[in-house]
């Protein structure tokens, strides 16, 4: 019998992300730097087209190392303009640039990003119990919190929406729905399966 899954995962790679990676609590900076500029880099494609592409990104921006980001220059943004492993759109790979700056300045505040970010949702998942595609919000109080907070800090490409399903992507609130197997198995406060995470080259409805 096949496993019943949420309806936005239909290709091999969306499949292979949603059963591993997506809505599992991650806490590691990096993951968090990467999800965050993944999902920014999404904004007017599909999901899919950033899954196709994310090998290309992880080699194009340094294994999304927020430091060696946060050094490029104006001749490595023009050789990223060039790279077709990745979006080329000049405002997004800027975006990534200014993020990582950005991000290394919260990691000096705060000790980790982590510490930062989850402060967004007190600490722990929410949890909830969809039932259909398209009952979930597009954003929330709380990512249009997190959107202000962020772009005050001179983040961009993080909108309320983005910021929602960035919240989504790394747990930190549980959409998969109700009927889906993997909606009991990320339950908790770090998820049942999440040491199952980061191994998918690797959406949310």
């Amino acid at each position: 019998m096949d496993k019943r899954r949420c309806g936005w995962a239909r290709g091999e790679l969306d499949i292979a992300y949603h059963d591993r990676e997506w809505g599992v609590p991650v806490h590691q900076d990096r993951l968090l730097f990467e999800l965050l500029i993944l999902e920014g880099a999404q904004a007017g494609l599909s999901w899919s087209t950033i899954l196709k592409k994310r090998p290309g990104y992880r080699k194009a921006f340094d294994q999304f190392d927020p430091k060696k980001v946060s050094r490029y220059s104006a001749a490595r943004v023009a050789r990223l303009m060039n790279d077709a492993g990745i979006v080329r759109n000049r405002a997004k790979i800027e975006a990534t640039i200014a993020n990582a700056r950005a991000f290394l300045e919260i990691q000096r505040e705060y000790g980790s990003f982590d510490k930062y970010i989850w402060q967004f949702v007190g600490g722990r998942p929410l949890q909830n119990a969809w039932r259909r595609l398209g009952e979930s919000p597009a954003e929330t109080d709380a990512s249009r919190a997190m959107s202000r907070d962020l772009l005050k800090r001179g983040f961009r490409f993080v909108g309320p929406t983005i910021c929602y399903a960035f919240m989504q992507a790394t747990g930190m609130v549980n959409d998969h729905l109700r009927d889906c197997f993997r909606w009991r198995q990320v339950r908790g406060p770090r998820g049942a399966a999440a040491k199952s995470r980061g191994t998918v080259n690797g959406k949310h409805g």
